[in-house]
């Protein structure tokens, strides 16, 4: 399988802060979306998991760079350097610039501040002297001013048009000391400081640097290009920061011209249109037969609270109005009552807290959505495939009667699974979809990117708990698979050719056009499925989330492509078409599931679409031993694999006649990294 480098990951352990890490991601997001996904990661992600193979850039951002020598000295810092310098890119933000420097020179006399001494990464071989400038506090906005950088546009080639002078919030930052002199080093300056400084710096004001480092490349920053004025807070306790902001603001502009130019020059794709993230739409509940949805509706009836005549669902999560079609109900004075603040009314390109925005329920008990309600899916589309997949699949009935609709939601896993009293419920095959989620969750700290075009839904199951012994929960995940396999090659004739397979535990692989078949190296992942599960009444609720890249080309490849390189005839996929064939596939494997067991059948089915046989794998935990894929287990859906050894005559591997059972370490980047064996 190839393994693109699309994520980016942004350190938040100890030593960051909170301000600094969200400034940090919001940022990234906008400028990089729908190329990358940003992904937050801990120390013990950072020293314990196999992060580099697909890391497009490693970011340490704002905060005090002691924290970052405590956890990450040592060990942490020779994985981060060998990562640099085999081609990875590191960019540091303030105290990330102070910590990838050779020696880190703050407050030097300030009893309370100081912090003088060498640091390992050393990608800026000299001396990061701050605070650049008097006044820094702790958790504080103090010391924080609009600084004017001058930058050298030269610095940035083809770029386009970057600024030649902006102002930007800084706090704390340091001056990269004497870095002209560096330059023999692989060492450039892209950005001076355009005032005197309060500290030494050399024949320049160095405040961004851009440094080779072996293969790869750092950039390290004094203050925060990242810090966008909109998500700043007003401080009526310091003076002259409403000026501040006002400055900030006047050159945001500019400031985010030249934050997508540094990303660029570290060899990033950049969305040459910034994104914004567009404030949440109302959630569509309708039925098959329209009725159903007030009868779901009904069943509500315990969880539903009246207040001033309207009736909202406050979950464990998130809060939700039910609305008619014909409410007249005015959403300012719902939000003002609430006291949540209006996504329109917002400042655009804010970090807005999603979880406090009341979500809007419309249910449709008369008749479907009209296409104008909702232009990004139609409904009408979507019910009669429905139908129409029924008929071929002899044991599909029901899941999709009951569904809901949303243009832009948070997640559609987290509406339904961090919601419990709503998830209750929810009857099996009930189904979320959406065409944008803001907040998309992927295992474990894993973020699915899901640009315009993503296949994204939820569907609920309720699994007896006494099938947990004979159907075991775990082979509901490799149901999904085969069946998003199964339902891509059946969605009409001729499909069956596109090349999709599968990769355990739960994702979605398709070969990418233009590359040479034959291979599993060829393949990319375009999907994936996330499974998340609770217990209420004598069932298992799972929320099995499913996302698919469909229409849009980024940030691998979509099933249309696939169309139109290898199936040009063929008519593209509709997302409400796909979506009801995926459920009606479903449904019928878990159906002969629930009956039968994960019987060899379903084994076989598995083993034909994935992508896995004979695949030799290493053991890391028994010493490097070597083991050839063979299956799965049908117990609990374990790896079957058999140990191999190295012949000594030429070196050929044999099998041993062990067996092994292998699982994954729970690992987010790489499940065939360190794999937890034990003997069958």
């Amino acid at each position: 399988m190839t393994l693109r480098k699309l994520n980016i990951l942004v350190y938040t352990g100890t030593g960051t802060t909170v301000e600094s890490v969200r400034h940090c991601i919001y940022t990234l997001r906008r400028l990089l979306s729908p190329n990358y996904a940003v992904i937050p990661i801990t120390e013990t992600v950072l020293l314990k998991e196999p992060w580099a193979p697909s890391c497009a850039l490693l970011v340490l951002p704002g905060g005090a760079d002691l924290g970052y020598c405590r956890m990450l000295n040592g060990p942490g810092n020779r994985l981060i350097t060998q990562f640099v310098r085999r081609g990875g890119a590191y960019l540091g933000f303030c105290a990330g610039g102070y910590y990838a420097s050779a020696r880190c020179e703050f407050e030097v006399g300030n009893r309370d501040l100081e912090v003088v001494g060498p640091r390992e990464l050393a990608f800026f071989p000299g001396t990061c002297r701050g605070g650049a400038f008097r006044g820094f506090a702790y958790h504080s906005e103090k010391g924080a001013r609009a600084a004017k950088l001058a930058v050298r546009t030269d610095a940035f080639g083809n770029a386009g048009s970057v600024p030649s002078e902006f102002r930007c919030y800084y706090n704390g930052g340091g001056v990269f000391v004497d870095a002209e002199k560096l330059s023999p080093d692989g060492v450039e300056v892209l950005a001076e400081y355009g005032e005197e400084l309060d500290v030494k710096s050399g024949e320049t004001r160095a405040a961004v640097v851009y440094c080779k480092v072996g293969e790869g490349t750092a950039l390290l920053t004094g203050p925060h290009p990242e810090f966008a004025a909109a998500n700043l807070t007003r401080q009526p306790d310091v003076e002259e920061y409403d000026r501040l902001i006002d400055m900030l603001t006047a050159d945001e502009n500019s400031r985010s011209t030249f934050m997508k130019a540094c990303l660029a020059k570290l060899g990033l794709e950049v969305n040459p249109d910034t994104s914004t993230v567009p404030s949440l739409s109302k959630l569509h509940l309708s039925a098959l037969r329209p009725g159903e949805a007030s009868e779901l509706l009904h069943s509500f009836s315990d969880i539903i609270s009246k207040e001033d005549g309207e009736e909202f669902i406050r979950a464990e999560n998130d809060v939700f109005h039910i609305e008619s079609v014909d409410s007249k109900w005015s959403m300012s004075e719902l939000h003002e009552s609430l006291g949540a603040p209006l996504p329109d009314k917002a400042p655009k390109d804010r970090i807005v807290e999603l979880n406090s925005i009341v979500k809007r329920i419309v249910h449709h008990e008369e008749a479907w959505p009209e296409p104008k309600e909702t232009p990004c899916f139609n409904h009408a589309v979507f019910y009669s495939s429905l139908e129409e997949y029924r008929r071929r699949e002899d044991a599909a009935e029901s899941w999709g009667d009951t569904f809901m609709y949303g243009e832009v939601v948070t997640s559609t896993n987290t509406l339904l699974e961090k919601n419990h009293s709503l998830l209750c419920k929810l009857p099996t095959g009930f189904t979320l979809v959406a065409t944008t989620q803001i907040a998309g969750r992927g295992r474990g700290s894993n973020v699915w990117v899901s640009p315009a075009g993503s296949l994204i839904m939820s569907t609920v199951i309720n699994h007896p708990a006494h099938y947990a012994a004979s159907r075991p929960i775990v082979f509901i995940q490799y149901l999904a698979a085969v069946a998003i396999v199964e339902a891509i090659q059946t969605y009409d004739r001729g499909y069956d050719v596109l090349p999709v397979k599968l990769k355990w535990p739960n994702d979605i692989y398709a070969k990418e056009p233009g590359k040479p078949s034959g291979s599993a190296a060829s393949y990319v992942k375009i999907g994936g499925i996330l499974a998340n599960c609770a217990y209420a009444a004598g069932n298992y609720q799972i929320v099995l989330g499913i996302g698919i890249n469909t229409t849009n080309a980024k940030p691998t490849t979509s099933l249309n492509a696939l169309v139109a390189a290898l199936a040009p005839g063929l008519a593209p996929f509709r997302i409400e078409k796909l979506v009801a064939r995926i459920l009606t596939r479903l449904e019928g494997l878990y159906g002969h599931f629930c009956r039968n067991g994960f019987t060899r059948e379903l084994e076989e089915q598995y083993y034909q679409h994935w992508l896995h046989s004979n695949q030799v794998v290493t053991l890391e935990a028994e010493g490097g031993t070597k083991a050839r894929i063979v299956g799965i287990t049908r117990d609990w859906g374990l790896l079957k694999a058999e140990e191999l050894r190295a012949d000594g005559i030429n070196g050929a591997l044999r099998e041993t006649g062990k067996t092994w059972a292998l699982q994954s370490d729970e690992n987010s980047f790489d499940f065939w990294k360190g794999l937890v064996r034990r003997k069958l």
